[in-house]
């Protein structure tokens, strides 16, 4: 199992489907995984919220000084938080936007994903994105389903994770393999709900995650009728 990932590569992980190559919540999906860089800097005591400043976009981020850190995307977010306060919704975008592809790549240098190029119709030439190493998802899986279904105990990073998962609404993708339950789900709110790690921007990010989805469901529901 790779020791080095970020939050945001697990969570990719998890939303990726291995035999379609699709990504849960793939709409939102720029909120997702701008919110685990985030959760991530704000683990590592690199962003705070003045509590005191709360504008339309949410409660304001700073950045918190320090060394560069060792993880490229990770100091590329952070240096974008450090430029000025923004409000937790706009960082969430403006941090996650362009983040599906790059993350993507990374897991396929790590090895853990694969692309696959194939001609259609023999003219058209395609790229897919399949799974290749599974061990690291499997591992990763095996402790969030201790957490929601057998309820045991999470890591920090194990409950960012579940946070960030219940939050964006795609938690249910996973039924194959967490089978989806009234209990689950509640034990995936409370952690979702919790103050774990840095909790104020913890918190925040998560609202917002949840409050975001909630919305694209309701304009989606509104469209189709």
């Amino acid at each position: 199992m790779q020791k080095d990932l970020l939050i945001v590569e697990d969570l990719m992980l998890l939303m990726f489907d291995d035999s379609s190559g699709a990504i849960a919540g793939a709409g939102t999906l720029y909120y997702t995984l701008g919110g685990a860089v985030l959760v991530e800097l704000a683990q590592a005591g690199r962003v705070r919220l003045d509590e005191q400043d709360k504008g339309l976009n949410g409660l304001r981020v700073h950045a918190v000084a320090g060394e560069p850190l060792p993880d490229p995307l990770l100091q590329a977010a952070n240096e974008k938080v450090a430029e000025r306060a923004r409000g937790v919704q706009t960082l969430l975008i403006q941090i996650g936007t362009g983040l599906r592809e790059t993350v993507l790549d990374r897991l396929v240098e790590r090895g853990l994903l694969r692309r696959e190029s194939k001609r259609t119709l023999g003219v058209f030439r395609t790229t897919a994105t399949r799974a290749a190493d599974t061990r690291h998802k499997e591992a990763l899986v095996e402790r969030v389903r201790a957490a929601l279904v057998d309820g045991a105990e999470p890591d920090t990073r194990t409950a960012a994770v579940i946070g960030l998962l219940s939050a964006s609404g795609t938690l249910p993708s996973l039924n194959r393999v967490i089978p989806w339950s009234g209990a689950v789900h509640k034990r995936a709110k409370r952690l979702e709900q919790a103050s774990w790690g840095a909790e104020a921007v913890n918190t925040a990010v998560i609202r917002t995650l949840a409050a975001t989805t909630a919305g694209a469901v309701v304009t989606a529901a509104a469209v189709t009728n």
